[in-house]
């Protein structure tokens, strides 16, 4: 564990993310070889991230993610983070998943993923996704919002509504939003208002799945697969 040496170079009146965060010491594990497991101890809680970082050449692209309202690393489907994780970084992408300080909080959670993105800024990545699950979704809109030069795109899985209110200053930037049409705690109408805020973006509804999309692993992978790369920026992905 290491104490934080970099509080006399903070800049009082624009502080980042990660100096706002006032960190109080960080601890990092080696998990595998192209994973890594970070915890940041600050006065507010504890934040957590998991890091893949690709073994070859990086591309400056990555995407962030977080879960949902009582946190959590895994997303949606079956640990689809995990999976998404380890298969874009065989083709350079780094993928950050962020474990909240205080989950249901939804500005600090929003702090948090912001510092993911800082984060994968500062390892080279000039083009970011932001993903997130239920109350996830509107995290990552609110991230997205403010950190306009970095986010290029937002994924959301089973999103709520409410914290979407400022989806509109997404200024047309790519938004993708999935729902389970047999949701039982968000309904489909959810993602629909979220993207009608926003003014744009793309509704995929998956029929007969539920809020935490276990039935839709293989869609949800494929349309990524898509998607992602002309979002970050026209990478050329070995998917098939």
């Amino acid at each position: 564990m290491s104490e934080d040496q970099g509080a006399d170079r903070i800049d009082p009146a624009n502080p980042t993310a990660l100096e706002a965060l006032h960190p109080l010491a960080t601890a990092e594990a080696v998990v595998t070889a192209t994973m890594r497991h970070r915890e940041v101890y600050t006065t507010r809680g504890l934040l957590t991230v998991l890091w893949h970082e690709p073994t070859g050449e990086a591309v400056p692209a990555a995407i962030v993610a977080c879960g949902g309202a009582m946190g959590g690393l895994l997303g949606p489907g079956h640990g689809l983070y995990q999976q998404w994780g380890e298969r874009w970084a065989a083709d350079g992408v780094r993928m950050l998943r962020v474990s909240y300080r205080e989950p249901n909080n939804v500005d600090l959670c929003a702090h948090d993923l912001a510092c993911g993105v800082e984060w994968a800024r500062d390892a080279g990545a000039e083009r970011v996704v932001v993903m997130g699950h239920s109350f996830g979704g509107a995290v990552a809109i609110r991230t997205a919002v403010v950190m306009a030069k970095t986010v290029v795109g937002v994924v959301t899985f089973a999103t709520q509504s409410a914290g979407c209110e400022v989806a509109g200053a997404l200024d047309g930037r790519p938004l993708l939003l999935f729902h389970g049409e047999r949701d039982e705690l968000l309904p489909p109408e959810s993602s629909l208002i979220v993207r009608e805020i926003a003014g744009s973006g793309e509704v995929v509804m998956l029929p007969g799945d539920g809020h935490l999309l276990a039935k839709s692993d293989e869609i949800l992978t494929e349309r990524l697969d898509e998607w992602l790369p002309a979002t970050l920026g026209g990478l050329t992905s070995s998917k098939g």
